[in-house]
């Protein structure tokens, strides 16, 4: 058998947190059996679904990189296989028209509850029974599917073992509305049969629809998947994810400067585990992951750790992949990269410094920019009248070289030191200062190195012109 799952979201939304989280454990269980992974769009809530979301959802699973096998498909594409089968059900006896208005329901669902009964659509009722019978050819109606009314639906979920529910606590949903359009709960029956699909990885709140589901895929004598829910994820604050925990959306992520492979490396270890590892590549993910590894208990989100995951991604991924995510924050500060050092040889340099690719790219912003201005801290402790000295000797020295080379540099830093029988930092401090425009970064020859000589000669110049200025107003 050729392992197949899917992941189905509805547009009503972005893709977040927990749905990213569900995708990723499909996709991962197709690619760890050599199966394949279909990508579903459940857009028949009408109402809510937007075309805003779906491109959401398909840029999300993109930048993600959970590419799909087969989809998207769109339940909204498919009515006429949804309605073919109700007639068939209707027909076999499996269904049937209700002609109960939403009043009358809403009428006896606060009757149970004030019996203390639990409020469910019950056939029999009198007020129901007498409804359908006053119904005439023009009375609109629904088509509910006939729940057996006798026996238990049992199935074993990979994370939470055997589940065992009572027909007797389901009851005839509706599998077409009024107005003519099938059903969620339908639809996805008819979906996971039509496009084979084995493995179902879902969120726990779906454990209710699936004993309701199980029965729809027996009565249309439908193989019936193996199951996966998946405990919630909470918030720092052990409260249900949210949007006030900024869960808004995984592209979100993008835009705080998080990589793919850092977020998809956390996502993966919220629920799952393989011993006390912390750090997966994409391949190693694939070779251990199992669905009977997931846990039963909700995780916790922790910004702190997803933000030293991200360090490390930034730290140890080829520079070319990280360049090819920090290029969409270098166009949001408008930064051109054009004229100035390879940015891969940037990120080499600045990288571990950042914990984010946001940090990244305004770090990287004095490689290619010039500047009017120093930062006012960091200038009035560096560059000041007793740095006149080193700053004129180091420039003497730099305008000198015919190798531009780090280690070229970082002679000259300590020749600047020596003959004026200076400490490194009375030299690197105001020569950091200078070239940088700030008070950190990298080791400054580096930082020089790739700055470049031209650009270099001119910021010393003007940080000599700041302390002159300086020594004027004093």
């Amino acid at each position: 058998m050729t392992v197949k799952t899917r992941f189905a979201p509805s547009p009503t939304g972005f893709l977040h947190v927990g749905g990213a989280r569900t995708a990723l454990y499909s996709w991962l269980y197709a690619k760890h059996t050599g199966g394949e992974f279909v990508l579903r769009i459940e857009d028949t809530d009408l109402e809510r679904s937007t075309q805003e979301a779906i491109d959401a959802i398909i840029e999300g699973m993109n930048w993600l990189g959970l590419n799909w096998d087969e989809g998207p498909y769109y339940q909204t594409k498919r009515f006429d296989r949804y309605n073919q089968l109700i007639d068939q059900m209707l027909e076999e006896d499996k269904a049937y028209k209700c002609y109960c208005p939403k009043e009358l329901l809403d009428e006896i669902r606060e009757e149970q509850m004030a019996a203390g009964v639990k409020p469910r659509y019950d056939a029999n009722h009198p007020k129901v029974i007498a409804a359908n019978a006053a119904a005439t050819e023009e009375t609109p109606f629904c088509i509910r599917f006939r729940n057996p009314k006798e026996g238990t639906v049992v199935f074993d979920d990979h994370i939470r073992g055997r589940i065992e529910i009572s027909n007797t606590e389901l009851d005839d949903l509706i599998i077409r509305r009024t107005d003519g359009s099938p059903t969620y709960n339908f639809c996805v029956v008819v979906d996971d049969w039509d496009m084979g699909i084995t493995h179902i990885v879902r969120g726990e709140d779906h454990i209710n629809n699936t004993p309701r589901q199980i029965n729809i895929y027996k009565a249309l004598g439908a193989p019936i998947p193996e199951f996966a829910h998946c405990a919630m994820i909470l918030g720092d604050d052990g409260a249900k994810l949210s949007k006030r925990h900024g869960a808004v959306s995984v592209m979100q992520y993008r835009d705080d400067g998080y990589l793919p492979k850092a977020l998809l490396n956390y996502l993966v270890r919220l629920g799952w585990s393989n011993g006390d590892q912390e750090i997966f590549s994409e391949e190693e993910m694939i070779q251990l992951f199992s669905l009977d590894a997931i846990s039963k208990s909700a995780s916790a989100f922790n910004t702190d750790k997803l933000l030293w995951l991200n360090n490390h991604y930034i730290k140890h991924s080829e520079p070319e992949y990280v360049a090819q995510y920090l290029q969409w924050h270098l166009d949001q500060k408008e930064i051109d990269i054009t004229s100035g050092p390879a940015i891969t040889d940037v990120i080499k340099l600045v990288g571990e410094r950042c914990n984010t690719l946001i940090e990244l790219a305004e770090q990287s912003r004095y490689f290619y920019q010039d500047f009017s201005e120093f930062e006012a801290g960091a200038a009035k402790k560096h560059l000041r009248p007793v740095a006149k000295d080193a700053l004129e000797l180091a420039l003497a020295k730099v305008e000198a070289l015919s190798e531009w080379t780090t280690e070229n540099l970082h002679q000259v830093i300590q020749d600047t030191c020596s003959e004026l029988d200076l400490g490194m930092g009375k030299v690197g401090m105001p020569l950091r200062v200078a070239v940088t425009g700030i008070g950190q970064s990298p080791s400054v020859d580096a930082v020089m190195c790739l700055v470049g000589k031209e650009r270099v000669m001119a910021r010393i110049q003007m940080a000599l012109a700041y302390i002159a200025e300086r020594e004027a107003n004093s």
